[in-house]
């Protein structure tokens, strides 16, 4: 009950249990019931593992969208119109994503101005430059693509429903459980988002742990990215932008602090998780999905409130 994933983990079972019962005449039980949402949670998942432990060291990025959607355009437009090699492509787009995310990290370092701000920034200037040379180079916002089988077996399998997507979000969110958990740079993560002074006094390089960060949550996006242009064959540059508060969303629920310092892998994990049900246990119901934001909404507020009360808790039992 002490652990940051303790309030999210109890919301997971009780909602789940209430869409189980509430579609028990659907197939949501099924395997591919099971994979709809699963599909859903590991994509969100993904970017929210990398925004969630950025957060967890004090900081915020809102440009994942743009980074998503300029990815998916950039592999499609580099194969298609230029016929470079998928793999070359891909290489070049996770090249120039690491690139945003190393921009973001030097105007938070150097100028001290809230993340918040900078990568709204970016986010509008990305986003602005892919629909821009995307319309300029091919006269649409979307571009269709072939890949190799290679590529499409790393990045689109399919096994029924369920993507690779899935197996994609499960070993990065054990990678992430063992870094914060088990390494030092973990002890810094933390260290940096509870208090920035005091870990630059202990030697602490919180510059470095921030870079780190930032540039793994561009790749991130950027490999969501490359993930459903492969998949559906097409990049499009205005992809992505429902991420820019789902992903900060998800990790609130899932444990994280908005302050910093405090917050666990399994949690963001358990809270795209949550997403993921929510989003198609309302389509099996047969209600109107806009009460998604509402459940989205009552859920982050009431994340808020707990999380503040396990925190609490958690510090008087240490």
């Amino acid at each position: 009950m002490v652990r940051p994933e303790a309030g999210v983990a109890i919301a997971l079972i009780v909602i789940f249990i209430f869409f189980a019962i509430a579609t028990s005449h659907t197939r949501f039980l099924e395997f591919n019931g099971q994979a709809a949402w699963l599909n859903i949670a590991s994509q969100l998942g993904i970017i929210a593992l990398a925004v969630g432990i950025l957060m967890i060291a004090g900081e915020l990025d809102l440009s994942i969208g743009s980074v998503l959607g300029a990815s998916s355009i950039m592999l499609a437009i580099g194969c298609t119109l230029f016929g470079i090699n998928v793999w070359v492509m891909i290489g070049l787009t996770l090249a120039t994503a690491a690139a945003i995310g190393l921009l973001n990290a030097f105007f938070v370092i150097r100028t001290g101005i809230p993340s918040l701000i900078v990568t709204l920034a970016t986010n509008f200037g990305v986003s602005g430059a892919a629909l821009g040379l995307s319309r300029l180079l091919t006269n649409t916002t979307s571009t269709s693509m072939v890949s190799d089988p290679l590529a499409n077996a790393v990045f689109a399998a399919r096994w029924g429903q369920a993507s690779i997507s899935i197996a994609w979000w499960i070993a990065l969110t054990l990678i992430a459980v063992w870094v914060l958990r088990r390494t030092a740079f973990g002890n810094w993560i933390y260290a940096t988002g509870g208090n920035l002074d005091g870990a630059r006094g202990a030697g602490v390089p919180t510059a470095r742990v921030k870079v780190t960060l930032f540039v793994t949550t561009a790749l991130a996006a950027s490999l969501v990215g490359i993930m459903q242009t492969i998949e559906f064959h097409s990049g499009n540059a205005a992809n992505g932008q429902g991420y820019v508060f789902q992903a900060p969303i998800v990790a609130v629920i899932g444990g994280v602090l908005l302050t910093g310092g405090y917050g666990s892998g399994v949690g963001i994990a358990f809270g795209a998780a949550l997403y993921g049900i929510i989003s198609v246990g309302i389509f099996y119901s047969g209600w109107n999905t806009d009460w998604i934001q509402l459940f989205l909404g009552a859920l982050l507020v009431s994340a808020v409130m707990v999380n503040s009360q396990f925190r609490r808790l958690s510090l008087s039992v240490r």
